[in-house]
C-alpha cells in the first residue's frame, strides 16, 4: 500500500471500475499515523454539523467485511470524526468477494483493498475476524456472538454480510447427478474460500461443459475453464484449483441463457476478454437476435452488440481458419429442463436438455421476457455450472428480534436508503412501516445480488449518508440505546461496543483475528507466493493448523500452511 505521505496530496486518476476520472470520490479519514482534514464533496453541510455535535462516541457495528461493509464504514467515519466502528467477519480474513469472488486473473479489481486498508488504519476502527454474528460458526475454531448482544452494545448496526446462497434450477438430476456445480461454489473453490475447499470438481469426464446463466460470473467460470494454465499460474489462483484445471479435458464451453443478447447481464469487458483468449475460438451468434441499426442503441448495449456481431462475422468469414484447441459460444433462447445421466454411469452427468424459448414483445426489447416453445435440444455436457444468481439469507435471530426479511427476494426490508423498515402500530391503532431504530443494511442484502463493486460503493455511500443524516438530527429515537427525547447525545444505556459483546458472550480472545493478525497472514501469503498473493501456495484452505502470530499468542485458522 502506498504510504500516507504519498497519499497526502490528491492526484487525478481513473477509477478502474467505473472509468470515471475524479479526485472527489473519497474524503480523507483520520488514521493511526496522522490526522487529516475532514472534507466531503457530497454533503459538506452535514459533515460540518456532524463534527460540531459529535462530542460523544457514536458506536457502530458493521456485520460483514466486504466492499459494502468497508464503503459504509468509510462514509460514516469520514463524516463523523468520533464514530467508532467495529467490523465483524465470520472468516479469519477480510474483504469478502473482493478476495474470494473476483477472478484471480483480475487483480486490478482488487485495488479497492487499498482504500479499505486506509479505513482500517484509523484508531476508531476495529476488525473482529473469525467471529460469526447470530449464526453457528463456520468451523470449529471460530467464535460466535448473539445478535441480541450486538444490539445491546451499539447505537447502530449495519448488516452488510452479502449473499451466502445461490439460486437453484429445480429440475430433474440437479441434486442427484455428479458433475453439476454451483458457479458460486466453483468461484469460491478456485479463490480459496474455506467452505468450498472440498468441492473438487471433476473436469475429466468429457470435453464439453454448459454454464447456465449469462452474467459476469458465468463468463468468469468460462474463462477459467478455457484459459491457458500457464497464464493462471501467474495469478493468485489456489494451488488445488490450478492442479485440477491443468488436468481438465474440457475443450468446448456453452454459456446458455433463456433470453437473447439484448437482455443478457454480462458486460463488454468480460466478453472481450473471452474473445481475446489465445487458441480459443468463438462460435457465431444468430445475427437475427442483434438489431440491424446499432446506432440507435445507447452506448453500452451498442458496443456489446458490435463486438458480438463482429466476432460472429469473423468466425464465419475467415478463409481456412486454423482450428483452435478450445472454443466457446453464447447460446441464447434456451432454458434447462433436465440433466441426463451417462448410459454407462447412471450417477454421472452426460448431457443437458434445453427447451427453446421465444421473446416477447421483441427480441430487441431489453425488458423482453422468455416464453416457452415445444422445441427442445440436447447439449452434451460432462460438467454443468449453475450461475443464475446469488441469494442472501436471514440471520438466525432475525425472527426473534423482529427484523423483517423478504425471503422471496433475499433482502432485508428497507426504505431504499438503507434504513431497516418494519411494520408497527401507530397512535391511532393502524399499522404502518417505519424505521427500525438503529438498524441499517448495505450491499446485496439491501438491494439484491446485482451490480459490480462500483455500484456497491454507491449503494454503501447511500446507507452511510442515511446513518449520518439520522445522527446529526439529534433524534435519539432513531438509534439503539438512546433516549427518545430528541437529544441524540443523551445516552440512556452505556454501550461498550466489542468489549461489551465479548464480555457477554465469553469469547476467547485467542480465537479472534484482529487487523494486525490479518496483516501478518497477508504478509506470509505474499512472502511465500514470491511476490504474488498465492493463497494456494502459502495458506491452503484445508484441514487445520496453528498459525504463529506473535510471541505469546496463537490463532487457530482453518487452513494448512504449505511450506
Amino acid at each position: 500500500m502506498a504510504s500516507i505521505a504519498a497519499q497526502a496530496k490528491p492526484s487525478r486518476g481513473v477509477c478502474l471500475l467505473c472509468k470515471a476520472t475524479t479526485t472527489r470520490i473519497f474524503s480523507r479519514i483520520r488514521t493511526r499515523g496522522t490526522t487529516r482534514a475532514n472534507f466531503s464533496s457530497a454533503a459538506p453541510t452535514a459533515a460540518a454539523a456532524a463534527t460540531s455535535q459529535n462530542e460523544r462516541s457514536f458506536r457502530v457495528a458493521v456485520i460483514g467485511s466486504g466492499p459494502a461493509g468497508f464503503y459504509t464504514t468509510y462514509r460514516v467515519m469520514s463524516k463523523l470524526q468520533n464514530a467508532r466502528v467495529d467490523m465483524y467477519e465470520a472468516l479469519p480474513v477480510p474483504f469478502g468477494l473482493v478476495r474470494f469472488g473476483v477472478a484471480p486473473d483480475h487483480p486490478e479489481v482488487k485495488n479497492c483493498q487499498e482504500k479499505f486498508n486506509e479505513v482500517a488504519a484509523s484508531p476508531n476502527f476495529t476488525f473482529i475476524g473469525n467471529v460469526s454474528v447470530g449464526d453457528l460458526p463456520g468451523h470449529p475454531d471460530a467464535s460466535t456472538v448473539p445478535l441480541t448482544s450486538i444490539l445491546r452494545h451499539y447505537h447502530a448496526v449495519v448488516f452488510a454480510y452479502g449473499s451466502s446462497k445461490d439460486k437453484t434450477l429445480g429440475i430433474p438430476g440437479e441434486s442427484t447427478l455428479k458433475g453439476i456445480y454451483s458457479a458460486r461454489e466453483f468461484v469460491g473453490w478456485y479463490n480459496g474460500l474455506p467452505e468450498h475447499a472440498d468441492l473438487n470438481p471433476d473436469l475429466t469426464q468429457g470435453d464439453e461443459a454448459v454454464i447456465i446463466g449469462q452474467g459476469n460470473v458465468a463468463l468468469d467460470v468460462a474463462r477459467m475453464l478455457l484459459e491457458d494454465v500457464d497464464v493462471l499460474r501467474k495469478s493468485d489462483i489456489t494451488e488445488h484449483a490450478l492442479e485440477a484445471l491443468s488436468k481438465s479435458k474440457i475443450k468446448r464451453v456453452h454459456v446458455v441463457g433463456r433470453r437473447g443478447p439484448m437482455q443478457a447481464a454480462f458486460t463488454i469487458k468480460e466478453v472481450r476478454e473471452l474473445m481475446r483468449l489465445p487458441d480459443v475460438s468463438f462460435h457465431p451468434t444468430d445475427q437475427s437476435l442483434i438489431p440491424s441499426d446499432l446506432k440507435q442503441l445507447p452506448r453500452a448495449p451498442r458496443r456489446l452488440m458490435e463486438i458480438i456481431s463482429r466476432e460472429s462475422s469473423s468466425s464465419c468469414s475467415s478463409p481456412n481458419p486454423t482450428p483452435a484447441s478450445k472454443s466457446w459460444s453464447l447460446d441464447f433462447l434456451l432454458t434447462p429442463q433436465t440433466f441426463l445421466p451417462s448410459p454407462s454411469n447412471p450417477t454421472q452427468l452426460a448431457s443437458t436438455v434445453f427447451q427453446h424459448t421465444t421473446l416477447s414483445p421483441s427480441p430487441f426489447d431489453p425488458n423482453a421476457y422468455a416464453l416457452p416453445t415445444t422445441s427442445v435440444t440436447t447439449i452434451p455436457s460432462s460438467a454443468a455450472f449453475r450461475s443464475i444468481g446469488y441469494k442472501s439469507a436471514a440471520l438466525r435471530e432475525f425472527t426473534d428480534v423482529g427484523i423483517p426479511f423478504d425471503e422471496r427476494r433475499g433482502v432485508i426490508s428497507n426504505d431504499g436508503q438503507g434504513r431497516v423498515w418494519r411494520e408497527q402500530r401507530t397512535a391511532d391503532g393502524t399499522m404502518a412501516y417505519g424505521h427500525f431504530p438503529g438498524l441499517y443494511c448495505a450491499g446485496w442484502v439491501k438491494r439484491g445480488p446485482t451490480g459490480v463493486i462500483a455500484s456497491t460503493m454507491a449503494d454503501a455511500f447511500a446507507t452511510g449518508d442515511a446513518i449520518v443524516g439520522d445522527w446529526v438530527q439529534e433524534d435519539g429515537g432513531r438509534f439503539l440505546n438512546k433516549s427518545s427525547g430528541g437529544k441524540g447525545r443523551e445516552v440512556e444505556v452505556e454501550v461498550d461496543g466489542w468489549e461489551g459483546v465479548r464480555r457477554d458472550a465469553g469469547v476467547d480472545k485467542a480465537r479472534v483475528v484482529g487487523w494486525a493478525d490479518w496483516q501478518r497472514i497477508d504478509g506470509a501469503e505474499r512472502e511465500r507466493g514470491g511476490g504474488w498473493v498465492k493463497r494456494g501456495r502459502s495458506l491452503r484452505v484445508r484441514g487445520r493448523c496453528w498459525l504463529f502470530l506473535d510471541e505469546e499468542r496463537l490463532h487457530v485458522l482453518y487452513i494448512d500452511v504449505i511450506l
